[in-house]
Order: structure tokens, then C-alpha cells, then sequence
């Protein structure tokens, strides 16, 4: 990727590659316990609700005290997209609204922007892409994470003259997986709710990766950025192993689960009975590549790829992903090449709130990974003309009328504040992509 001797040219010349990260969680914390092991990669500023918190992260990572007072800890995510010097901004607060606040901030002021926050990605993220690509700065999906990796991987395939029948991830998965609450998930991941609190985790973000929510709004982020589609009736994640890749996830017409060519899923680690799956991808991500010949079928199987019944169709994935330990891959393309690591490019996916049970009006939607909605993907289109509620905007807001349980929540359904910046940025990108 020739990253290491451009940064080791700017390294040389005094020139370090200088970032903001607004968000000192787990993501941001990963990325900084390797900052200080990239030569020419320096670290700005720091942006938390709470400094302390941010400072004591840096401790928990390894930085010294001579690393952390020499670097600047705000309480204002816009402060540190303002700050004199700093030229990429790594967006990882995971909120949909500050997300999007922050991602503006940056673009006016002229720096890079690396979206951690895939909920603001998903949201608006079409919206923030074409004003960052207007003021001339990257706006990047953050590699480590499992979208940018999946965009990478499509990218590869087509630009090798593959046909791309399908991409996604694995995850852990069964459909009673969609009811599930905060007050039910440690025993999923085998730990006990007082085991959880010490070591600090979240309930509902953890939920929200087991109740489908971040399947969707990830598999959403990968169709708008490489021009994927998504399933009509929304993600079915079929049990599926390595070895069954390319079997499973090709079309219906020669015998696979997709509709056609061209599709986002994801692949479930467990058999619906509750079996693991044999050889499963639970942490990595996939493509499904499409011989444009028989020669080149032929060579799928003279290399050893994993293969269908006709030779036509063959698999390759990355069985793990690194999270933030990588995010320095987006950062520093960002600045070094003036390129993103996968971006927004179009409007095709959407994770919509999809009630969990029986809904009364009167009552608060507490957003992804809580007690009333989970995320269900959706085709962009089928979104906007149902006026499904996005799963970014389910958060704090009331119902103005019953839902049952299983049924997409509409924008008709609840109270928004048509005048917040979100719901606006949001309404934009609904009149735009018509």
C-alpha cells in the first residue's frame, strides 16, 4: 500500500500526520494503544463527554504521562474537529446525532473525516459524503471494522474482473435473537451481569449486536458503498461455514439462498437448532466471486478456492477483523493519498426500527440494542416509500399510536422534532435520492 514510507517521508521532514479522535470508547481505545507505535502518526487531540475518563483510557492502553499531557482532552467533539493543526478527524461516538454534528464540523473546517460511527454513516451518510467530496476532504469508512473491510474485498474482486455475487459478514445468530433485551443478553454471551459491570460493558450496545441490529446496519453501509443490493424481505443469515460459502450464498436459480447476483448478506455461526456451525465466519467477513469464464473456473479449483457444485462460483473471506487495532489504515490513507478505505457512494440500504413486541402509544423508543425496536435491513426505496423509521432516529422519541410486534415503526408513527439537525440531514438525503 506504500503507506510507511510516504508517512516516514512526513516523519522526516516534521511533519507528522496529526488526528483528532472524538470518542475514547472501545474503538477509539484500540486505535490508541497503537497510535504510539506508528512513526509520524501523532495523536492531537482527544474529545470525550468525560476528559478523565478519555485520560485514563490512555493510561489503560499503555500511553505514559509524558504522551498524555502532551496531548490535548476536550469535553467538545466540535472543538477537536476545529483544532489548529489537526488534518483527519476519526468520528467514534457511535451516537447517530453527534455523528453527523461532528462530521460537519470537520468537513467545514477543511479535515478528513474517518466514520467510525456507522449509525450516522447509515443515516446520512450519502448526505455528509457528497458535502465532504464539495469541500475537497476525504470522508472514509473506518477500515478494521467489518464494512470497509467487505468494501475492500468487492473493490478487489471487480477490479480483478470478477463478478461479485455476494458480500457480507458472520455473526452469531438465531430468530428469537430479535426479541432479546438488555436484561437477557450477558447469558448469550456466557457471562453473568455482575461479570459484565465489572468489566465496564454496555448492555444495550452488546444487544445490539445480537438482536440483528448491527448486521443490518452494517450489510446497509457496505450496499451504499459498493453498490450492492439488499434483500427484499431483509436479511435471512443462513447457517453457513467456510466451506459452504460459495454454495450457499449464490442465487436461487442454481440452487443457492439469493435472489440474484450482486447481494449483501450475512451468514449465521449457529444452526437454527442451536448447533455450531462446522468451520464458522462468526468474526470474519466474505465475498462470493463469479468466474466471468470457464478458464477461470478452472483455476478456482486448480488453487485450492472453495468452490460450488458447478466451478463457477468460488469464496474467499478473512476469518478475523481487528477493529480499531487497524483504524490507522483509514487515517492515514486518508491524509497520505487523499483516499478512503470504502465510502458512501449511493443510497441502496437502510436499517429501519422494527418493533420487538406489542407496542403501546405513549410509549419511548429507547433505540438499537434496547427494549422496544431492533434495526431490520431494508431496501433504500422500500424505506422511503413505507416512510420507515430509521433505526438512528428511534431513540427518545414516543409513539403516537400502537405497533405490533414484527411490524416496521414509520416516521407516522411517532413524535420527531422535524427541526433537529439529524432529522433534517435525514430528510435531505430522502428528497435527494428520488
Amino acid at each position: 500500500m506504500n503507506l510507511m514510507p510516504k508517512l516516514a517521508a512526513r516523519a522526516e521532514a516534521g511533519r507528522p500526520v496529526r488526528c483528532a479522535l472524538i470518542g475514547a470508547g472501545k474503538f477509539g481505545s484500540m486505535f490508541l494503544a497503537q497510535a504510539p507505535h506508528i512513526e509520524g502518526l501523532e495523536v492531537a487531540a482527544i474529545a470525550d463527554l468525560d476528559p478523565e475518563r478519555a485520560r485514563q483510557a490512555c493510561r489503560t492502553v499503555g500511553w505514559d504521562e509524558a504522551r498524555i499531557a502532551a496531548t490535548r482532552f476536550v469535553d467538545s467533539g466540535v472543538a477537536a474537529a476545529e483544532m489548529d493543526g489537526v488534518e483527519v478527524v476519526i468520528e467514534a461516538t457511535g451516537h447517530p446525532a453527534a455523528g453527523a454534528r461532528h462530521a460537519l464540523a470537520a468537513i467545514a473546517a477543511g479535515r478528513h473525516v474517518v466514520m467510525v460511527n456507522v449509525e450516522a454513516d447509515v443515516l446520512v451518510g450519502p448526505v455528509l459524503a457528497a458535502k465532504a467530496k464539495a469541500a475537497g476532504v476525504v470522508y472514509s469508512m473506518a477500515y478494521g471494522d467489518q464494512p470497509a473491510l467487505v468494501a475492500e474485498m468487492v473493490d478487489w474482486a471487480r477490479a480483478s474482473g470478477f463478478t461479485v455475487a455476494a458480500a457480507g459478514k458472520g455473526t452469531k445468530y438465531l430468530p428469537a435473537y430479535h426479541r432479546v433485551t438488555p436484561d437477557e443478553v450477558w447469558g448469550h454471551y456466557g457471562l453473568t451481569p455482575e461479570a459484565a459491570k465489572a468489566a465496564g460493558m454496555n448492555p444495550q450496545m452488546f444487544n445490539s449486536f445480537l438482536d440483528g441490529t448491527k448486521s443490518a446496519i452494517e450489510m446497509a453501509a457496505i450496499a451504499n458503498a459498493s453498490g450492492l443490493d439488499v434483500p427484499e424481505g431483509g436479511l435471512a443469515f443462513p447457517p453457513c461455514g467456510v466451506d459452504d460459502l460459495a454454495h450457499v450464498l449464490r442465487p436461487k436459480a442454481v440452487g443457492g439462498r439469493l435472489d440474484h447476483d450482486g447481494m449483501v448478506e450475512v451468514v449465521s455461526s449457529l444452526e437454527r437448532d442451536g448447533r455450531p456451525v462446522f468451520r464458522d465466519l462468526r468474526w470474519g467477513v466474505y465475498v462470493v466471486l463469479k468466474a466471468p469464464n470457464p478458464y477461470a473456473a478452472a483455476c478456482f479449483k486448480q488453487y485450492g478456492l472453495p468452490t460450488d457444485s458447478t466451478g463457477l462460483y468460488a469464496a474467499m473471506y478473512k476469518p478475523f477483523h481487528l477493529i480499531g487495532l487497524e483504524l490507522s489504515i483509514s487515517v492515514l490513507n486518508a491524509v497520505l493519498r487523499g483516499e478512503p478505505t470504502g465510502t458512501t457512494r449511493s443510497w441502496r440500504g437502510d436499517a429501519v426500527a422494527t418493533a420487538k413486541r406489542d407496542l403501546k402509544a405513549g410509549e419511548m423508543l429507547d433505540g438499537e440494542g434496547g427494549y422496544t425496536v431492533y434495526g431490520r435491513l431494508m431496501p433504500a426505496a422500500a424505506s422511503r416509500a413505507a416512510k420507515a423509521l430509521p433505526i438512528g432516529l428511534a431513540h427518545g422519541v414516543t409513539l403516537k399510536r400502537d405497533v405490533a410486534a414484527g411490524a416496521v415503526v414509520t416516521s407516522d408513527d411517532v413524535m420527531l422534532d422535524e427541526r433537529a439537525e439529524i432529522v433534517r440531514l435525514r430528510r435531505e438525503l430522502e428528497a435527494a435520492d428520488r
